[in-house]
C-alpha cells in the first residue's frame, strides 16, 4: 500500500485509541416534569395503538369463516 512520506498534520488523532480533550462539555439538563410526562404519554399512546390494532386485526386473520362455505352446502342439501 502506498504510504505518504511527508508528515500529515493531526495524524496522531487517527492513531490514538480515542481523542481526549481537556475541555469538559457542559452538563446535560435534566428533563422537566412536563417533558417526562409527555414522553410517558407518547409511549403509552404508541403501545396502546399497537395493542388495539392487534386486537382489532386478529379476527380478520382467522381463516375459519372463509374455509366453510355455508350457503353452498345448504343449497346442495336442499335438492
Amino acid at each position: 500500500m502506498f504510504r505518504r512520506r511527508e508528515p500529515v498534520p493531526f495524524a496522531f488523532l487517527a492513531e490514538a485509541e480515542r481523542f481526549r480533550s481537556n475541555v469538559t462539555p457542559p452538563p446535560r439538563e435534566r428533563a422537566s416534569l412536563g417533558e417526562m410526562a409527555g414522553r410517558w404519554l407518547m409511549g403509552l399512546t404508541i403501545v396502546a395503538g399497537l395493542a388495539g390494532s392487534l386486537i382489532i386485526g386478529t379476527p380478520a386473520l382467522e381463516q375459519d369463516h372463509l374455509s366453510t362455505p355455508t350457503q353452498q352446502s345448504q343449497a346442495a342439501d336442499g335438492r
